[in-house]
């Protein structure tokens, strides 16, 4: 089994840049069985970019969220009580012009603190050819910028939002092997750039939350306890799914969920 070293060293790197990149979760042979479950998945349901709390109706999803390996980096950031709140597969096809804006996450989910981290676990390789992320180091320390509506059908943001005045030749590409993940801070400066590759670029998105943040966008919000001890009790329970097998119930409420992740993400209150 992988297992991570040095997750003191992590940390620093973490606490300094926004982010730490690359950091090997998975075996290339664990990997491609989690690829598989996704691609298999979509023979059914259709193209799974995007759909959110995806950990709901595949366990091979809730397995990634729950992966020790990630969890003690995350406890590293946050401490040991954690929220998983979404889990998403961001893909790129083959020779596809979609692209994420530089943005920060933080700013459109509705959290009360920024006890928050992201992880970007990739399924494929990402390099700069198939459109791996950037990141600003550093730009976490800068607190929450002002971000522009810029309309592109290209953009995979579902505000299609825009970071203003920041040094973008600071920024650093995070280029990830299958099975190796990201892991970057909520107000960190990102984006990616169009897959020019003739693989899919396939990455897993996780993200976490401290037990004592709160939704201040809906009080009807979900996540589920995967470490530790929940005793705020902020957010109502997810249910994670206990086999790969889809079956209508999961999914009917797997796009409710989904409904009401893009509904919070896309106000701008």
């Amino acid at each position: 089994m992988t297992q991570i070293n040095n997750l003191d060293k992590y940390k620093k790197k973490y606490d300094e840049n926004g982010f730490v990149s690359p950091i090997r979760i998975i075996s290339s042979e664990e990997t491609k069985k989690h690829r598989a479950t996704l691609e298999n998945t979509e023979k059914v349901l259709g193209n799974m970019h995007y759909q959110s709390k995806i950990h709901t109706i595949l366990k091979s999803a809730y397995e990634l969220a729950t992966n020790k390996n990630i969890l003690d980096m995350v406890e590293k950031v946050i401490g040991p009580n954690i929220l998983l709140h979404n889990t998403t597969y961001i893909i790129k096809e083959p020779q596809s012009p979609t692209f994420v804006s530089w943005h920060q996450d933080l700013t459109y989910w509705g959290f009360s603190h920024d006890d928050q981290i992201s992880v970007w676990l990739a399924l494929s390789s990402a390099d700069e050819i198939s459109g791996a992320m950037y990141m600003i180091p550093g730009s976490h320390l800068e607190g929450k910028k002002e971000h522009k509506t810029i309309e592109d059908e290209n953009n995979v943001l579902f505000q299609s939002q825009w970071v203003q005045e920041f040094d973008e030749s600071k920024k650093t590409l995070c280029s990830l092997k299958a099975g190796e993940a990201s892991f970057h801070h909520g107000w960190t400066i990102h984006s990616s750039m169009p897959n020019k590759s003739n693989d899919r670029r396939i990455g897993f998105n996780i993200q976490y939350l401290a037990t004592h943040v709160k939704q201040l966008k809906n009080n009807t919000d979900t996540a589920i306890c995967v470490r530790g001890v929940d005793n705020y009790n902020n957010f109502g329970i997810d249910m994670p799914a206990d086999s790969d097998d889809l079956n209508s119930a999961t999914i009917a409420k797997q796009k409710k969920l989904q409904e009401k992740y893009k509904s919070i993400v896309s106000s701008r209150n």
